[in-house]
């Protein structure tokens, strides 16, 4: 730049990598014959070594000692991202008196260490419907001991990731439904990130094909199978505590009832309830108290020990809570209600009131 009489300040400066790029793209896209662009979703990393400066930076850590700090993940403190921001903060005196400037010629080249290559990851969203009442959502493992031979997410991931030849996978939903509850009606929402794939390109036919593969069974069913974007992703989560669900449960009342014990029920809109975070689950979650509304309730009679109850609440409500009580900890509860012992047999999701994704002609 000197030569060419050009006086650079500290912030016009180009990043090495930067000017590398420029460099190898052309190089690469001669080799290959294809365009090289730095911004893709196939991406080539490259990894250097050089021994003879792998410690230059270390002056840094002495000057700026606040951006360096020690991490559990991170095998050395010296980070691209530290390293940047020390180089941001240190003065340009402080930087000459620390280094010696201009930087001594290297007298030995760069090693290649490592090649990868990555294509960024394609996101699969659908609906699943679950008909077991022996099937968990995600695999269950407790203390190394699998629980439960298979689960929703098996299910449905097998055939994912075998088609799009996939590194991994990261499985998410709309919410989750205990083992020993069914999930009906048009299903419960959910996304797939398939990391790393190896094939991205499909058909609406394939994906069709690819939905019939994974109901090939009668534990789940899958719909509106579709590829979407990472930020079409975000829908599936919004407004998470405002979204309604629909239940169907199969309740026991100890003391006999016949059909005008339980009409009552049928007129309480808006029902607020306290609930603390249940017993059962108190191992994974938090102790915690929520507010949550009980929209509608329906009754249907069946005998004088057993009704179906029919709801639509918040999201995040727990159903079970609403009809035992859990000890007091949801109140107020179909047992206080009814002045009686209630227990819930049965438990199904009636519906999981999100639009998205959205839906795929057959």
């Amino acid at each position: 730049m000197r030569k060419q009489d050009r006086v650079l300040e500290k912030a016009d400066i180009i990043q090495l990598k930067e000017a590398y790029k420029w460099i190898i793209h052309p190089m690469i896209s001669e080799e290959l014959g294809v365009q090289a662009v730095s911004k893709s979703l196939f991406e080539v990393g490259v990894v250097f070594c050089h021994q003879e400066t792998d410690e230059d930076c270390h002056f840094l850590a002495t000057v700026c000692k606040d951006c360096f700090k020690p991490a559990k993940n991170k095998q050395s403190v010296f980070t691209r991202m530290a390293v940047v921001k020390a180089l941001d903060k240190i003065k340009d005196n402080d930087f000459c008196i620390h280094f010696p400037w201009p930087p001594s010629l290297p007298k030995t080249t760069c090693q290649l260490v490592d090649i990868q290559c990555n294509h960024a990851s394609v996101f699969v969203a659908g609906r699943y419907n679950k008909f077991s009442r022996n099937l968990p959502q995600t695999p269950w493992v407790i203390d190394g001991e699998r629980k439960m031979e298979s689960s929703v997410e098996e299910l449905i991931t097998e055939q994912l990731k075998a088609l799009f030849k996939a590194d991994s996978f990261n499985f998410s939903s709309s919410g989750r439904e205990d083992v020993d509850v069914r999930t009906l009606g048009r299903g419960r929402p959910f996304a797939i990130e398939l990391v790393n794939p190896h094939r991205v390109t499909f058909t609406k036919q394939d994906m069709k094909d690819l939905q019939q593969k994974i109901n090939n069974t009668d534990k789940i069913k899958v719909r509106d199978l579709q590829i979407v974007t990472r930020e079409a992703m975000a829908h599936m989560k919004e407004g998470e505590e405002e979204k309604t669900k629909c239940y169907s449960a199969l309740i026991w009342i100890e003391k006999p009832i016949g059909k005008e014990d339980i009409e009552f029920l049928n007129d309480i809109k808006e029902l607020t309830l306290a609930q603390k975070t249940p017993l059962r689950v108190l191992h994974r979650r938090p102790l915690a108290s929520r507010s949550r509304n009980i929209h509608t309730m329906k009754t249907e009679y069946v005998d004088e020990h057993h009704f179906r109850l029919y709801l639509k609440t918040q999201a995040g409500t727990y159903i079970k809570e609403f009809v035992h009580g859990d000890f007091g900890r949801t109140v107020p509860n179909i047992g206080s209600m009814m002045k009686t012992t209630a227990d819930i047999l049965e438990l199904d999701v009636e519906s999981v009131d999100v639009d998205w994704p959205p839906a795929v002609e057959d």
